[in-house]
Order: C-alpha cells, then structure tokens, then sequence
C-alpha cells in the first residue's frame, strides 16, 4: 500500500475514533504505537496526524508530538448550532421526498444502536449514532450539504466536558428521540421532527456541560 493510502487509513481510523470519543480529549497520539497498531508506516501515520492538524482535531504539544483537541464549553455550543443549521437544512429538504425504503433504513439503524446498548457494546453503539445523524443528512440529496457536515467533524455528545472519561447514561432517551424524529418524517411532519431535533441536540449540550 503507498504512503498516501496509508495515510489515508490512518487518517480516517484515527478521526473516526476521535469522533466517537474512543480517544479521550488531550491524549497523546504517539506515531510509533500507530505505525505498529495500523502496520503501516511512521511517515504515514506523521502524514495523517498533519492533516488532523489542519482540520482541528488534534493540536502539536508545546514540546512536540499531536494531542487530541480538548473541546471547552465553547466549542460544545458552536458544535451545537451547526448540527442545528446542517441537520434541520437537511430534513427540510429530505421530508417531501422520503421514501418508505428510507425511513425504513432509519430505523434499521435505531434498531442496530438499541441492539448493541443492550450488548454493551457502547463503541458500536456511538458509530450507530453517528450513522443516524450523517443519514439525515445524506437523504437531503445535496452533496455539498453532505461534505459540509463531513468536514465540520462533529463529534457525539455520550461524555461529560472534563478530563475524566465518563459516558453519560442516556441511551435509552436518544434512542427514543432518533425513533421520534424518523416517525415525524414518515408523517411528513416538518414542525415536529424540527421540534424533536433541536431538543435533541440541546439536550446532548445540557448534558455534557453538566448544565441538566
């Protein structure tokens, strides 16, 4: 495989994690623990870090090596109003035209997130969650939509803001809130599924800032 294409793997395994707060916020990415972890190169994996660099989602440490980027309460309201914008565009576009395929692939995932919550199986559970949302999107139609939400790298809401890794016990509330929202767009009610939607993000807010 050629560095560029490593890298590539590197990248998107280490953004993925990132995303679904696998890697806690501040920790060191090490590029020797990558290389061996990916069986890839260093220079692909100093590649790949470079580019997460660039896009914000990890910092260069005063004395070198990359960090996970700590979120502070800032960034959790801005993260906040821009699924607000990109996922509200989204289902405005998406609920004249949905189909009965679609909706029932909406809920193929709520059943594929409520299924591995009662495993255990909290990392899977996030990618499921994260799927949801990235869905929604994708049923807008509009691939520039699409590649806006890609690259505004929005993270789960699942962990208290702060150094200690704790997962917020909330499953059962999102699971029910993603069913809300996918049974409003079935009834082709817009002003429902906005009002489930935007209390669903705001709630994830409140509950990472300890603010609920």
């Amino acid at each position: 495989m050629k560095i560029d294409s490593q890298a590539s793997v590197v990248y998107e395994e280490i953004r993925r994690q990132i995303l679904i707060m696998q890697l806690q916020q501040g920790v060191r990415l090490k590029e020797d623990g990558w290389s061996k972890r990916m069986k890839v190169s260093r220079v692909a994996v100093r590649e790949a870090l470079t580019r997460l660099l660039g896009e914000g989602l990890v910092t260069a440490g005063e004395r070198g090596g990359y960090f996970v980027t700590e979120m502070t309460p800032s960034d959790v309201r801005q993260i906040r109003e821009v699924r607000e914008i990109l996922e509200l565009a989204a289902i405005r576009l998406c609920i004249a035209r949905i189909k009965k395929e679609q909706i029932d692939e909406l809920f193929k995932i709520c059943d594929d997130f409520s299924s591995l919550v009662e495993k255990g199986y909290i990392a899977g559970a996030c990618e499921a969650d994260i799927e949801f949302h990235q869905k929604l999107v994708s049923l807008s139609g509009n691939t520039r939509l699409l590649k806006a939400y890609h690259f505004s790298h929005i993270p789960l809401f699942h962990q208290r803001l702060g150094k200690t890794r704790m997962y917020l016990d909330d499953y059962k509330q999102t699971d029910k809130e993603h069913r809300q929202i996918v049974e409003a767009l079935k009834a082709k009610n817009l002003a429902m599924a906005e009002k489930i939607l935007k209390s669903h993000f705001q709630r994830g807010e409140s509950s990472v800032l300890g603010t609920d």
